[in-house]
């Protein structure tokens, strides 16, 4: 049998490194090949049929359970997810495996002895994969980069996010970096009472909300509790602070 083809599609660079390097280990004869995105991922599933893919669920473009549906019976799958449920969900459909993040090892070698033990057989058909809601529990932590570094921010620390162009900048007491989901789909996964968005560009930590204030003419504007930022509140979000 000739070694095979695995594509690994997830749009953290250093993750994405990471986990290519780990397959490399692991498995040497294999090709690996890399996707930044869903839209590269498909593009490259065509071109290279590969064997196995490693999908991150939560990706632009098309997301996993969207390439695993489009790749169907032809390549054996392994999702790639902080979303447990989601994971899960994928897995009782039909899908080899599935490894969480941070990416460990064992865990990681462990699925990969389930792909090749299953190599030689045709792959389940993942065509009527459902949707995963993109709501799902609160998540205890979240991946950010400053730089080239990934830090795992506990949520609790989290002060306040801003969107920042197609990321989400958060920010804490003791630093700031940048999350690879617009201020949006972060808010769909957050807590809703934990986490109030009080205008397009800003979503703020309930519990740091020390007031609202109105300036002369007539804008709202949040103090933050231990911390200097003051941040807008917009027409459309001040039914929270209603009494002001």
């Amino acid at each position: 049998m000739n070694p095979p083809c695995i594509l690994v599609a997830d749009d953290e660079p250093l993750l994405r490194a990471e986990l290519a390097e780990a397959l490399s280990r692991l498995w040497p004869e294999a090709r690996i090949v890399e996707a930044e995105d869903g839209i590269a991922a498909l593009r490259l599933g065509r071109e290279l049929a590969p064997r196995v893919a490693f999908l991150d669920i939560r990706m632009p473009g098309l997301d996993g359970l969207e390439l695993a549906r489009v790749f169907g019976a032809r390549t054996h799958v392994v999702f790639v997810t902080a979303y447990g449920e989601h994971a899960l969900a994928a897995f009782d459909e039909g899908a080899v495996d599935y490894v969480m993040k941070p990416l460990g090892m064992e865990r990681l070698a462990r699925a990969l002895e389930r792909v090749r033990a299953r190599l030689d057989q045709p792959p389940p058909d993942l065509s009527r994969l459902m949707q995963a809601p993109r709501k799902t529990q609160q998540p205890a932590w979240l991946q950010a980069t400053a730089g080239s570094t990934i830090h795992f921010i506990d949520l609790a620390d989290v002060v306040y996010f801003c969107a920042d162009a197609k990321y989400t900048r958060v920010v804490t007491d003791a630093m700031e970096a940048h999350i690879r989901l617009s201020l949006k789909e972060l808010a769909d996964s957050l807590d809703g009472e934990a986490f109030w968005q009080i205008h397009r560009g800003y979503m703020v930590a309930v519990k740091r909300i020390a007031a609202a204030a109105r300036a002369e003419d007539g804008s709202l504007w949040v103090q933050l509790r231990g911390h200097g930022a003051r941040l807008p509140v917009s027409q459309r979000f001040q039914h929270l602070f209603r009494g002001m």
